[in-house]
Protein backbone atom coordinates (compact mmCIF):
# COMPACT_ATOMS: atom_id res chain seq x y z
CA UNK A 1 0.00 0.00 0.00
CA UNK A 2 1.02 3.78 -0.20
CA UNK A 3 0.94 5.62 2.55
CA UNK A 4 2.66 8.73 1.31
CA UNK A 5 -0.16 11.25 3.04
CA UNK A 6 0.36 9.38 6.40
CA UNK A 7 3.57 9.69 6.48
CA UNK A 8 3.65 13.08 5.48
CA UNK A 9 1.01 13.75 8.56
CA UNK A 10 2.49 11.58 10.63
CA UNK A 11 6.16 13.78 9.92
CA UNK A 12 4.42 16.81 11.18
CA UNK A 13 2.51 15.21 14.05
CA UNK A 14 5.43 14.09 15.60
CA UNK A 15 8.34 16.64 14.23
CA UNK A 16 10.54 14.82 12.31
CA UNK A 17 11.22 13.93 8.69
CA UNK A 18 9.49 11.89 6.81
CA UNK A 19 12.45 9.14 6.45
CA UNK A 20 12.14 8.44 10.34
CA UNK A 21 8.65 7.43 10.27
CA UNK A 22 7.67 3.70 9.82
CA UNK A 23 4.58 2.31 9.29
CA UNK A 24 3.71 -1.58 10.63
CA UNK A 25 0.17 -2.49 10.25
CA UNK A 26 -1.12 -5.65 10.86
CA UNK A 27 -2.91 -7.29 7.51
CA UNK A 28 -6.79 -6.89 9.00
CA UNK A 29 -5.44 -3.08 9.67
CA UNK A 30 -4.15 -1.83 6.59
CA UNK A 31 -7.58 -0.82 5.75
CA UNK A 32 -8.01 1.43 9.09
CA UNK A 33 -4.12 3.14 8.31
CA UNK A 34 -5.22 3.99 4.49
CA UNK A 35 -8.55 5.54 5.93
CA UNK A 36 -6.63 7.71 8.31
CA UNK A 37 -6.51 11.18 6.32
CA UNK A 38 -6.51 13.43 9.44
CA UNK A 39 -3.79 14.40 12.26
CA UNK A 40 -6.27 13.37 14.47
CA UNK A 41 -6.58 9.99 13.11
CA UNK A 42 -2.79 9.76 13.18
CA UNK A 43 -2.40 10.67 16.63
CA UNK A 44 -4.58 7.45 17.63
CA UNK A 45 -2.84 5.14 15.12
CA UNK A 46 0.50 6.21 17.26
CA UNK A 47 -0.87 5.48 20.41
CA UNK A 48 -2.04 2.41 19.13
CA UNK A 49 1.21 1.44 17.92
CA UNK A 50 0.64 1.11 14.37
CA UNK A 51 3.08 4.54 13.32
CA UNK A 52 6.62 5.34 14.90
CA UNK A 53 9.45 7.04 14.09
CA UNK A 54 12.96 5.90 13.72
CA UNK A 55 15.55 6.95 16.45
CA UNK A 56 17.53 9.99 15.50
CA UNK A 57 21.24 9.13 14.18
CA UNK A 58 24.07 10.67 16.38
CA UNK A 59 27.50 10.92 15.56
CA UNK A 60 29.88 7.82 16.41
CA UNK A 61 31.94 7.90 19.35
CA UNK A 62 35.00 7.49 16.85
CA UNK A 63 33.86 10.96 14.71
CA UNK A 64 33.71 12.61 18.63
CA UNK A 65 37.44 11.41 19.43
CA UNK A 66 38.78 12.68 16.02
CA UNK A 67 36.66 16.37 15.94
CA UNK A 68 38.19 17.07 19.63
CA UNK A 69 41.47 15.93 18.31
CA UNK A 70 41.22 18.43 15.66
CA UNK A 71 39.91 20.62 17.78
CA UNK A 72 43.01 20.60 19.71
CA UNK A 73 45.31 21.21 16.28
CA UNK A 74 46.03 17.47 16.35
CA UNK A 75 44.94 15.11 12.84
CA UNK A 76 45.53 18.81 10.46
CA UNK A 77 49.19 18.16 9.13
CA UNK A 78 50.77 18.66 5.85
CA UNK A 79 49.77 14.67 4.86
CA UNK A 80 45.95 15.38 5.65
CA UNK A 81 45.59 18.65 4.09
CA UNK A 82 44.21 19.04 0.20
CA UNK A 83 44.44 22.10 -1.80
CA UNK A 84 46.74 25.52 -1.44
CA UNK A 85 46.86 27.82 1.66
CA UNK A 86 44.14 29.95 -0.15
CA UNK A 87 41.99 27.75 -1.24
CA UNK A 88 41.17 26.00 2.74
CA UNK A 89 40.53 29.92 3.55
CA UNK A 90 39.11 32.98 1.90
CA UNK A 91 42.02 35.40 1.49
CA UNK A 92 39.76 38.27 2.41
CA UNK A 93 38.85 36.00 5.72
CA UNK A 94 42.74 35.57 6.35
CA UNK A 95 43.56 39.98 6.03
CA UNK A 96 40.50 40.26 8.44
CA UNK A 97 41.79 38.25 10.97
CA UNK A 98 45.59 39.30 10.68
CA UNK A 99 44.19 42.92 10.72
CA UNK A 100 42.17 42.91 13.29
CA UNK A 101 44.73 41.34 15.79
CA UNK A 102 46.87 44.31 14.89
CA UNK A 103 44.44 46.90 15.56
CA UNK A 104 43.40 45.19 19.08
CA UNK A 105 46.96 45.62 19.99
CA UNK A 106 47.83 48.69 18.69
CA UNK A 107 44.45 50.02 20.43
CA UNK A 108 45.66 48.00 23.79
CA UNK A 109 49.45 49.92 23.61
CA UNK A 110 47.42 53.18 22.92
CA UNK A 111 45.13 52.93 25.64
CA UNK A 112 47.72 51.86 28.35
CA UNK A 113 49.59 55.01 27.13
CA UNK A 114 52.96 52.47 26.16
CA UNK A 115 53.48 54.43 22.72
CA UNK A 116 52.28 57.94 21.41
CA UNK A 117 48.86 58.75 19.51
CA UNK A 118 51.03 59.72 16.29
CA UNK A 119 52.96 56.60 16.61
CA UNK A 120 49.64 55.02 16.99
CA UNK A 121 48.43 56.70 13.90
CA UNK A 122 51.71 55.76 11.89
CA UNK A 123 51.72 51.99 12.55
CA UNK A 124 47.77 52.00 12.22
CA UNK A 125 48.44 53.08 8.52
CA UNK A 126 51.20 50.92 8.01
CA UNK A 127 49.38 48.02 9.17
CA UNK A 128 45.98 48.85 6.88
CA UNK A 129 48.97 49.39 4.26
CA UNK A 130 50.39 45.59 4.55
CA UNK A 131 53.39 46.62 5.85
CA UNK A 132 53.83 43.39 7.88
CA UNK A 133 53.38 40.06 7.58
CA UNK A 134 51.68 39.56 11.23
CA UNK A 135 51.53 40.66 14.66
CA UNK A 136 55.07 39.34 16.12
CA UNK A 137 56.72 41.36 12.48
CA UNK A 138 54.81 44.47 13.67
CA UNK A 139 56.35 43.82 17.68
CA UNK A 140 59.42 43.74 15.78
CA UNK A 141 58.67 46.78 14.20
CA UNK A 142 58.44 48.68 17.20
CA UNK A 143 61.08 47.68 19.76
CA UNK A 144 63.56 48.23 16.66
CA UNK A 145 62.44 52.25 16.16
CA UNK A 146 61.70 51.82 19.98
CA UNK A 147 58.64 53.44 19.98
CA UNK A 148 57.46 51.81 23.46
CA UNK A 149 58.16 54.62 26.52
CA UNK A 150 60.52 53.48 28.82
CA UNK A 151 59.32 52.51 32.04
CA UNK A 152 55.82 51.18 30.95
CA UNK A 153 55.21 47.85 30.73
Amino acid sequence: MDYKLQKRLAAQVLNVGESRIWINPDPEEEEEVSQAITRDDIRVLIARGLIGKHPAKGNSHRWLKRHIKRGRGHRRGYGRREGTKKSRMEEEKIWVNKIRKMRRYLKYLRDKEMIERKDYRKLYRLAKGNSFENLSDLRRYIEDRKLIKKGVR
